[in-house]
């Protein structure tokens, strides 16, 4: 499994595909915090917080994160070469830990970097230092359940087609339902009597719980079973081949 993991991860950082995708997210985010003149502009704002990147990065995570995920498998079965994969002395749930854990860590790589937008603003507090380090840690933990759900149904999307760009569509629309799609569904009327209910299906509402810097098992719980139910199903969709 873990050599399978570090073939993974050759794989990304011997392409483009790697270093766009960290590049892409570092600049855009970068842009809006710093540059551009948006609400998201921390120079304009004047608060000493890194709110924004945690307000854009699921935004971006969005398309990045299906570009990462979308030639796991797809790129195997039309390669032919997923046979070859499935008969080695691994089970079709380690194969797709492989993978996953594979693209998580591109994730993480992609925000070790924004720790400098961190130590940006620790220095430009006044006084220095003037930050709420502790909800900002606790906002990094809720971005990287959120990566880690997205990476997890980008899999699951790769594991039912042969093609990248039907991966890579499938899983930009899986993710922005289950990220924003339970928040419309309990806006209408008719469901007014289980709105909560609903909202608390979406990641949206987890994700924001834990941005506040409160780390509630509950959320926790949730996101590791979202995890686990796209992982699972894709181990089933895997296991198809033999029925």
């Amino acid at each position: 499994m873990y050599t399978l993991f570090k073939k993974e991860i050759r794989s990304f950082l011997s392409s483009l595909i790697g270093y766009i995708t960290i590049g892409v997210f570092l600049l855009v985010v970068g842009l809006f915090m710093w540059v551009l003149q948006t609400d998201s502009n921390i120079l304009d704002n004047g608060f000493a917080n890194i709110d924004p990147l945690f307000i854009l990065a699921p935004w971006v995570f969005l398309f990045l994160i299906p570009a990462i995920t979308m030639r796991s498998f797809a790129d195997e079965k039309k390669a032919g070469t997923i046979e070859l994969l499935l008969t080695r002395p691994l089970t079709d749930l380690q194969i797709i830990l492989a993978k996953y854990f594979a693209g998580f860590t591109l994730v993480l790589f992609s925000l070790v970097p924004t720790l400098i937008y961190y130590y940006s603003v620790h220095r430009l507090g006044s006084p220095v230092g003037n930050i709420d380090t502790g909800g900002m840690w606790g906002s990094y933990i809720g971005l990287l359940f959120l990566g880690a759900a997205f990476v997890s149904i980008g899999i699951f999307a790769s594991a039912i087609t042969d093609n990248q760009v039907v991966s890579f569509i499938l899983a930009l629309f899986l993710c922005f339902f289950i990220y924003t799609g339970f928040d419309f569904i309990a806006s209408f009327p008719l469901f007014s009597k289980v709105d909560n209910i609903i909202y608390s299906l979406g990641i949206n509402s987890h994700y924001v719980s834990m941005s506040r810097g409160v780390i509630d098992t509950r959320d926790m719980i949730y996101f590791i079973s979202l995890i686990a139910v796209f992982v699972l199903s894709t181990r089933t969709v895997l296991e198809s081949r033999k029925w």
